[in-house]
């Protein structure tokens, strides 16, 4: 928002405070980040500044290990496998969830959403010991349901939000006409909340490729994903690989958040549009 141009003195210190301090905050955030990104290129043998060199060695050692990239498929397998259960079962439940007459939507809501405010080691001694019961513990599609666990909420909430401006009169109108609820749901309901379970559907994905903790309970030599693999690497043979590993993890992280953002860009300017 732009300064008043009849802001009085105390209110334009106010206005720039706020900003400066927003730029602070937001260097403390992202530069022990972005940190990572140019020791990822470095010549030396160990993580250390300054660089004596510049060098793709270490992407090059990442490409050609076998445990890095079967980790890197892992990843991208659960991940994916993960990002397609949850937008599915996080969709449905969002448009369960804004019906009017839905009962205990409150104690559901909260329910659903638990996996977000309660402690993910806690959560993840929870899913070790249910896990090992019954079978999954060290298997893709224990991880998979796992994950799958933590990765849900994101979606309820982001689809949640595109359906408050959702006009239901348009699903009556739709079975009115003959049409069955699943064409309706298709036809109607999706394309106007698509936006929303994209944005989901990446939250999702990223909450998927960069989980560890659960990872560490009950993942086996198999199943070990980027974090994972990069976690036993910090303990068994710290190489500035596990910066490479970092830095190509926070391309795919940045890229797919930007993409969550142009998208929520798009979808208020199309409710502008329709309004």
């Amino acid at each position: 928002m732009a300064l008043n141009v009849y802001a009085s003195p105390l209110e334009k210190i106010w206005y720039y405070l706020i900003r400066v301090f927003c730029v602070l905050v937001l260097i403390g955030l992202v530069l022990p980040i972005m940190v990572i990104i140019p020791i990822s290129f470095t010549s030396d043998t160990m993580l250390t500044y300054p660089m004596p060199g510049v060098s793709l060695r270490w992407f090059k050692e990442f490409f050609s290990s076998v445990m890095w990239t079967l980790s890197m498929k892992n990843s991208f397998i659960i991940a994916g496998a993960t990002t397609a259960l949850a937008t599915a079962l996080g969709t449905l439940s969002a448009i369960g969830l804004t019906m009017a007459n839905f009962p205990f939507k409150g104690i559901i809501t909260g329910i659903m959403i638990m996996p977000m405010v309660v402690p993910i080691v806690i959560t993840a001694v929870g899913i070790y010991f249910f896990f090992a019961w019954t079978g999954l513990a060290g298997t893709h599609l224990g991880m998979i349901l796992a994950h799958t666990a933590l990765a849900t909420p994101f979606v309820v909430i982001t689809v949640t939000a595109t359906l408050q401006g959702f006009n239901r009169n348009q699903i009556r109108a739709g079975a009115s006409l003959g049409a069955s609820p699943g064409r309706v749901f298709f036809k109607v309901t999706l394309p106007q909340i698509l936006p929303g379970v994209i944005s989901g559907a990446l939250f999702a994905f990223v909450t998927s490729f960069d989980e560890v903790v659960v990872a560490l309970f009950i993942a086996g030599s198999e199943q070990y994903t980027l974090p994972r693999q990069m976690f036993a690497g910090i303990r068994e043979k710290y190489n500035p690989t596990i910066a490479a590993v970092a830095a190509m993890m926070i391309v795919v992280s940045v890229a797919l958040l930007v993409s969550v953002e142009l998208l929520r860009r798009r979808n208020e300017r199309l409710r502008g549009i329709t309004q």
